[in-house]
């Protein structure tokens, strides 16, 4: 499971900026500080950039109620992810119940590339995830954390509330209905 997505030419997705952990003392300074980690993984997950903002207010309104209990400043991102984590997936299981019904939308992955992505990339992209949106949210959030986010398997396992096997399995089922749907193209 080291390369999740063995795939030629190589997918780049937009960077994730890294910052050193630090205090944050007002809901101001935390949304301001965590509130483009939120949409970031918001964006990458949903693949819809007009949820974007909904998801996170959503996160925020959550979580303005205990972010002062944080007393670690690195404890506060894993926190908040783990809340962004849980509205996605709520995000996710209505749009796959609408798409059921035959009231959701097709997404436009190009969004979520880098600039310099070529045509053939983004279409390859645009695959693997058309291929997530039939799946479901926990095994599409398994999958997505581990193999773009690059979270680890026992993080994976915290984020999604389940065991490392379970996970572990999640992520198998969407790699191999990937590496099915890329086959085929």
């Amino acid at each position: 499971m080291e390369h999740c997505l063995d795939v030629k030419p190589q997918l780049r997705l937009l960077p994730a900026p890294a910052a050193p952990p630090r205090a944050v003392n007002t809901l101001d300074e935390f949304f301001r500080e965590f509130s483009p980690v939120v949409a970031r993984l918001g964006l990458r997950m949903l693949g819809r950039p007009h949820e974007v903002e909904d998801l996170v207010q959503d996160v925020f309104l959550d979580a303005h109620l205990g972010f002062l209990s944080i007393r670690d400043p690195a404890a506060l991102r894993s926190w908040v992810y783990t809340i962004a984590v849980r509205h996605v997936r709520k995000r996710l299981r209505r749009h796959r119940l609408r798409r059921f019904v035959g009231l959701d939308e097709v997404s436009d992955y190009a969004t979520l590339t880098c600039r310099d992505a070529s045509p053939e990339q983004r279409v390859v992209l645009a695959a693997v995830f058309r291929t997530l949106d039939t799946l479901p949210a926990d095994v599409r959030i398994a999958w997505h954390l581990h193999c773009v986010e690059r979270e680890t398997l026992p993080r994976v396992a915290e984020l999604c509330g389940c065991s490392r096997a379970t996970a572990h399995r999640r992520i198998a089922v969407a790699q191999a209905h990937i590496a099915e749907v890329m086959d085929h193209e």
